[in-house]
């Protein structure tokens, strides 16, 4: 077993403003069925509401006054207090320093932690928290240790390659920040047992050929069968283990240059 360090981390409580209940679903919809199987139990936990998105503070600094530990996602996150006095949390980026200044705006220098617009940052930079869509906030390369890299522009167009080794178009105006996502080392942890995954939330998974018939495609026969068809399936039967599963059809598919490989 293993854990991540800890000592850049803050020794204070999440502010309270940025904080909400986090209800329990435990893998299940409105109607209480089950749609997402391995979930359930895990401690208690309260919800940091991070600003993916800046646009409500651009042109504005921040100083950067805690970086803390998020329990709901892999990075670390830093809380940023604004010349107004109001508070937000942000991902927080490798090399980020408590007392240092961010912002969001055209103009701003490329260092760690300030956003801006794609067009506006340097070729060959690595970025993290990526807008896909202008408005809708970071979507792209935001858990630990991960970062895309601007290769280049093509009209409005900026060329990035992501962390899963895909190649992409993305409107230059849209939003990115700078540096790669801290916490890097959560890679390299070792959970080490099987309660420890259970304080996260994550209830055990069983082999699909080790069910009975009617549980799983795979379940059934004597001893150890093998799963006694042409391809693996999932419970419901879909094509699984290697099957593309995004839409042909779909219409940014025109946007991918090179798909990520297998």
């Amino acid at each position: 077993m293993s854990v991540a360090s800890f000592g850049v981390l803050s020794k204070v409580e999440p502010e309270k403003s940025l904080t909400i209940g986090l209800r329990r679903l435990s893998g299940r919809n409105h109607a209480g069925q089950m749609v997402v199987a391995h979930r359930g139990g895990g401690a208690k936990r309260c919800y940091r509401l991070i600003d993916f998105g800046c646009r409500d503070h651009f042109g504005e600094k921040a100083r950067v006054e805690t970086i803390e530990y998020d329990p709901n996602r892999t990075a670390f996150i830093a809380k940023l207090s604004y010349e107004d006095g109001e508070k937000s949390y942000i991902l927080a980026p490798e090399g980020l320093e408590i007392g240092s200044t961010v912002t969001c705006a055209d103009e701003a220098p490329p260092k760690p932690g300030n956003r801006m617009r794609i067009r506006n940052i340097p070729a060959s930079t690595q970025i993290h928290s990526l807008e896909l869509m202008p408005g809708r906030g970071g979507e792209l390369a935001r858990s630990a240790g991960s970062y895309a890299t601007l290769s280049g522009f093509d009209g409005k167009y900026a060329i990035i390659r992501l962390p899963s080794g895909e190649s992409r178009k993305v409107l230059a105006d849209n939003f990115a920040s700078i540096g790669v996502v801290s916490n890097t080392d959560h890679a390299n942890v070792m959970v080490g047992k099987a309660g420890r995954k259970r304080w996260m939330g994550v209830r055990p998974t069983v082999r699909g050929k080790a069910k009975n018939p009617h549980d799983h495609p795979h379940g059934g026969g004597e001893g150890g069968s093998p799963i006694g068809m042409a391809y693996p399936k999932t419970p419901w039967g879909a094509p699984a283990l290697g099957r593309r599963t995004r839409n042909k059809k779909k219409s940014s598919g025109k946007l991918i240059l090179s798909r990520r490989k297998k």
